[in-house]
């Protein structure tokens, strides 16, 4: 199983990529008005996130963590970097969000400190989850900066590149499919976090697949805009 634990799966109800993507820290706390402020003062990162929910599932240390993260294939849906993992464990546990346990074990070599989230850091972590930026955002992605800007490109660029993009959208359509079938007999049911997350980047893909062999076609139809843009420009 590559990258989902009965029970533990990251959700993507738990951890949209786009707060990150946006630069945005979200801040915790209630909702109520007085509480505006201390929001904005203390912000969570994608990273601090995954960490707080990653670790309630079972004490961890930073290189634990950061392997389960891999196992999870952590960056087809959240930038999160070992480092930030590491920086975040200590963020969080000085703020009182994660607890330090003591290993109780006697050893000339000094053991790694292992966390978990204790309960302050669950409603943090809930609280961030019912802000409403998780569900007004959108995600920027490069293929459409390249569109925008495509009609610069040299003579014969568009249609290979588009051909190119179409070929790496089957093969992480195959490597999505896989993931969901090994979902499926990890956690063994289709109704989880982890299967709607994946069955969701797999709709996606078939989409934009779709898409781009329509565009391959109708790339012949190419014209310029009957009414060009810069006639709208302030004098």
């Amino acid at each position: 199983m590559n990258r989902k634990n009965n029970g533990e799966a990251l959700s993507a109800q738990n951890f949209a990529e786009k707060p990150a993507a946006s630069g945005r820290h979200l801040g915790v706390g209630s909702a109520t008005r007085r509480n505006l402020h201390a929001k904005r003062d203390r912000g969570f990162t994608t990273a601090d996130l995954i960490v707080l929910s990653l670790l309630a599932e079972r004490p961890m240390h930073g290189y634990q963590a950061n392997v389960e993260l891999e196992r999870r294939e952590i960056h087809d849906w959240a930038p999160v970097t070992p480092s930030q993992v590491y920086y975040s464990l200590e963020k969080l546990e000085r703020a009182g969000l994660l607890r330090r346990l003591e290993s109780g074990a006697l050893s000339e070599k000094p053991e790694p400190a292992t966390f978990e989230t204790t309960e302050k850091g669950r409603e943090a972590l809930a609280d961030t989850l019912e802000h409403e930026e998780w569900t007004t955002q959108r995600e920027h992605p490069a293929f459409l900066i390249w569109l925008a800007l495509s009609w610069q490109a040299r003579p014969g660029v568009f249609r290979k590149q588009l051909r190119k993009r179409r070929k790496f959208l089957h093969e992480e359509l195959a490597r999505e499919k896989k993931t969901l079938t090994s979902i499926y007999e990890e956690v063994g049911h289709k109704f989880h976090e982890a299967a709607w997350m994946v069955s969701l980047m797999i709709a996606q893909l078939r989409t934009e697949i779709l898409w781009n062999k329509r565009l391959d076609r109708d790339l012949k139809r190419r014209a310029v805009a009957l009414y060009p843009f810069s006639e709208g420009l302030p004098k």
